[in-house]
């Protein structure tokens, strides 16, 4: 671990992207600390341009709802959503691939095939049926973020276990009579961790973006702000106040290019021939 901080350190990318994911999770947790706004309150007139009025420094939406305070509450359903959705791909990507890629044979190929089912919807619109069938609510659309997400991951699983279990560890584990579960769990996994970590942080990123585009379609929970739900609302009003819609995307484009930063600082982390370099 101290040889990859070493090398992601040395990435400037990766260190801009970790400055903007600490930017963005400072103003998200401190925010509301400093700046005791309701997000849902009327505190302006309509479509107030930034900087025009000293107590609302970005401007005010079309129902004369604070943009900032709107940008710090919106943060925290957004983070959550995409970290709660990149955890729920994970868990299933990883679960099925793991059994997949060790035991092979017609597990594997049962596996794949529920796999493949589930990567040939479209994912967005089958996250759009399960959150319309279900409540809106953010739990639910974090489920469905999760839902439709993991194929990748399960794909990417398989292929580390199978690589993994003919390696001459695994064998001995299996000599001096390891179960199944533990080999699956304390042996294998932590081996096939690295390409896994850089995929959760990509995984994070998508489930960002979906939330937004979730929110933009009014498929999430109307009484919780969101950078999504800030856009949605304002989309009429983008050529007469083009704050209202390019402050909470400029919000969204930050988090998103910081996560795709460090997932690529912690690829070449992990990369073994970035070490021989």
């Amino acid at each position: 671990m101290a040889e990859a901080w070493d090398i992601f350190r040395r990435s400037p990318s990766a260190m801009l992207g970790l400055a903007l994911l600490l930017l963005v999770m400072g103003m998200t947790f401190a925010g509301p600390h400093l700046y005791h706004v309701d997000p849902f309150e009327i505190v302006w007139a309509p479509l107030t341009p930034p900087g025009e009025e000293a107590t609302i420094p970005l401007g005010t939406d079309n129902l004369g709802r604070d943009i900032l305070a709107g940008l710090i509450a919106g943060g925290s359903a957004t983070l959550a959503v995409g970290f709660a959705a990149a955890l729920i791909t994970m868990l299933i990507g990883v679960l099925i691939g793991a059994y997949a890629g060790f035991y092979g044979g017609w597990v594997d190929d049962l596996l794949m095939r529920v796999t493949e089912f589930f990567q040939v919807l479209p994912p967005l619109l089958f996250a759009m049926v399960v959150v319309t069938l279900f409540q809106p609510t953010l739990v639910n659309v974090a489920l469905a973020i999760g839902i439709v997400s993991w194929p990748q991951t399960a794909r990417l699983t398989r292929s580390e276990f199978r690589r993994i279990r003919t390696l001459e560890y695994v064998n001995a584990m299996r000599a001096i009579g390891a179960g199944d579960g533990n080999i699956i769990w304390r042996v294998i996994l932590p081996n096939a961790l690295p390409p896994l970590i850089v995929s959760a942080t990509l995984t994070i990123g998508m489930a960002i973006l979906f939330e937004a585009g979730l929110s933009f379609l009014g498929l999430s929970d109307p009484n919780v702000m969101s950078w999504g739900l800030m856009i949605g609302s304002g989309r009429e009003y983008l050529l007469d106040a083009w704050w209202v819609v390019t402050l909470p995307g400029a919000m969204i484009f930050l988090t998103v290019l910081g996560v795709s930063l460090v997932g690529d600082g912690l690829n070449d982390a992990f990369n073994p021939k970035m070490r021989e370099r």
